[in-house]
């Protein structure tokens, strides 16, 4: 079954710097585009951004372009998400996701905290 585990999360000050991975299982992850989301308290789960098969088609939330970086491992089934410039607002669960036509998969997540 599609499984996922995101790592890296942590408490950093604003202006700091993240990398977060998500290691995939279970299915043909070079086949498919990969997403990062994210959930903050009290508030619905948002896009972050996403990546093409190859690594070289990528979309970001208005709210982390030029902050973030996605990027991928095909060889690994990994997927990564450099956060730099972090603000308090970036703080959330940060969670894969895969979709295969209309179902979708969601890791656990792993917590990013913002402050100071």
């Amino acid at each position: 079954q599609v499984q996922f585990v995101e790592s890296g999360g942590g408490l950093v000050q604003p202006g700091g710097s993240l990398r977060i991975s998500c290691a995939a299982s279970g299915f043909a992850f070079k086949d498919y585009a990969m997403r990062w989301y994210r959930q903050a308290p009290a508030k619905e789960r948002e896009f972050v951004a996403e990546i093409g098969i190859s690594g070289r088609t990528t979309n970001y939330a208005d709210s982390v372009k030029g902050r973030f970086t996605i990027s991928r491992d095909n060889a690994k089934n990994s997927l990564y998400l450099q956060m730099n410039s972090l603000k308090p607002d970036d703080t959330a669960v940060y969670s894969c996701n895969v979709a295969f036509g209309d179902r979708w998969y969601w890791g656990q997540g792993t917590q990013v905290t913002v402050s100071s």
